[in-house]
């Protein structure tokens, strides 16, 4: 099996849904090789060390094979091995949890009053 691109096996294994942000998140350094800053078209290798950074946590893969084309959702620990640190995952699942504190999924937007509660709790804070 020959080499594949970096964006190419990050979009096969699922790490991110299109290529295009695979492309774009590995420009904008948010996906590592090895833990260095590559391009898109870097060519991956066996063994190599990908890491993804999500929010505020890094998660890390292992290459165990080489593919071309995408693969299904239970496949993919055929071709990845994942190395994250719990102190990572730990991180992630704080920050989860502290997205879902702010404002339950349906309120919508706040109404008149609780704006206003809002903004005098505000400004006796100050």
């Amino acid at each position: 099996m020959k080499a594949c691109r970096i964006d190419k096996y990050v979009w096969c294994v699922r790490l991110v849904k299109t290529r295009s942000i695979a492309s774009s998140s590995i420009t904008k350094n948010k996906i590592k090789l090895n833990g260095a800053p590559v391009k898109p078209s870097k060519e991956v290798q066996l063994g190599d060390e990908i890491n993804v950074t999500k929010h505020n946590s890094t998660f890390t893969f292992r290459i165990i094979q080489l593919l071309d084309r995408r693969v299904g959702a239970k496949l993919v620990k055929d071709y990845l091995i994942e190395t994250t640190p719990p102190e990572e995952m730990e991180k992630f699942k704080l920050y989860q949890e502290s997205q879902r504190t702010y404002r339950d999924n349906g309120s919508g937007k706040p109404s008149k009053k609780e704006r206003r509660d809002l903004d005098d709790f505000m400004n006796d804070w100050e």
